[in-house]
C-alpha cells in the first residue's frame, strides 16, 4: 500500500458529498433590520421561530430593529465612575471626616494596648 491512506478523493473534516446524503435544509426567512447609522443587517432565521424585536448591527454594534424609518436610538454613553465617585454620592465631607476620625482612633486604641495591626 503506497502512502497507506485509506481515504482517497476526500480532504480531513469533508461533510457528506451533497443535499442527498445531508437531507433538505430547513426553510429560512430572511428579515431586515436597520440601525440608527442606516445599516442593514439581513440574519436568516428558520421559517417558523420567533423574530426577536431588536438585533445588532453586525457593521457599527448599535442596535437596530425592523422599522427603517424609526431605528432605536443609540445607547447612551455612561461615563466610567470610581469607587471614590460613588463613596462621594453617598457621603458628605462631614461624614467622610467623621468616619475617618473614628476609624483613626480604633487604631490608635489598639496599637496603645499592644495588638499587632499588620
Amino acid at each position: 500500500m503506497v502512502g497507506g491512506n485509506a481515504i482517497r478523493g476526500s480532504r480531513v473534516g469533508a461533510g457528506p458529498m451533497g443535499e442527498a446524503e445531508r437531507g433538505d435544509s430547513a426553510p429560512r426567512l430572511r428579515i431586515s433590520f436597520w440601525c440608527a447609522n442606516g445599516h442593514e443587517t439581513r440574519p436568516a432565521f428558520a421559517a417558523d421561530a420567533d423574530i426577536p424585536e431588536e438585533w445588532e448591527c453586525t457593521r457599527c454594534g448599535l442596535p437596530a430593529n425592523t422599522d427603517q424609518h424609526n431605528p432605536p436610538p443609540p445607547p447612551k454613553n455612561i461615563p466610567y465612575k470610581t469607587h471614590l465617585a460613588y463613596v462621594k454620592e453617598r457621603r458628605s465631607d462631614d461624614e467622610a471626616v467623621a468616619i475617618l476620625d473614628e476609624a483613626l482612633n480604633q487604631l490608635r486604641h489598639r496599637r496603645a494596648t499592644g495588638e499587632v495591626i499588620y
